[in-house]
């Protein structure tokens, strides 16, 4: 099997759901904000701050390419791995690329009470939109796209393995 990446804006249920698709394939979850914490021996949002969102981003395209040498693995992505190109590409080459998706309303709903995301620092809400319109387009190059507005984790997993399925059956022919 191929390693399984889930990308997408945060909120959209990346974790989560990156668990339960791995339990449910009997493979490995990789959570690549989890390895930056154990790689750098800190918290994301100090990170943020003690160093800035650029080095944040150079050890994230670091450990992204460390993690997708390792196979089977269900990894999941920060909402801002997309944004060079460079990991797009290796995303591309030694993964399927799957994008979970939300409305803007369901997003800040789930979003509102969280303290441990420094990019919405100055109002859930508002950060929310910015950042929205900001990363337009930069998940649609994922061929499996998954809305999980309003959804249980048991009919996302679902959806996403019957499009695997899907996909696998489409490339075959």
């Amino acid at each position: 099997m191929k390693n399984l990446v889930l990308i997408g804006f945060m909120g959209t249920g990346k974790t989560t759901v990156g668990a339960a698709l791995a339990k449910s394939l009997g493979v490995v979850h990789r959570d690549l904000d989890e390895a930056i914490v154990e790689s750098e021996g800190c918290s994301i949002p100090a990170l943020f701050a003690e160093k800035g969102e650029t080095y944040f981003r150079d050890v994230e395209t670091k450990r992204l390419n460390e993690l997708l040498d390792e196979v089977p693995q269900v990894l999941t992505t920060g909402g801002g791995a997309v944004l060079r190109q460079q990991n797009v590409q290796a995303m591309l080459e030694k993964a399927t690329v799957i994008a979970l998706f939300a409305t803007e309303e369901e997003l800040i709903k789930r979003l509102e009470n969280d303290t441990n995301r420094p990019l919405l620092v100055g109002g859930v809400a508002a950060r929310v939109r910015t950042l929205l319109a900001e990363r337009a387009g930069a998940y649609d190059f994922a061929p499996v796209q998954i809305d999980t507005t309003g959804k249980s984790l048991t009919a996302i997993v679902a959806e996403i393995k019957s499009q695997l399925v899907e996909s696998r059956q489409d490339g075959a022919n």
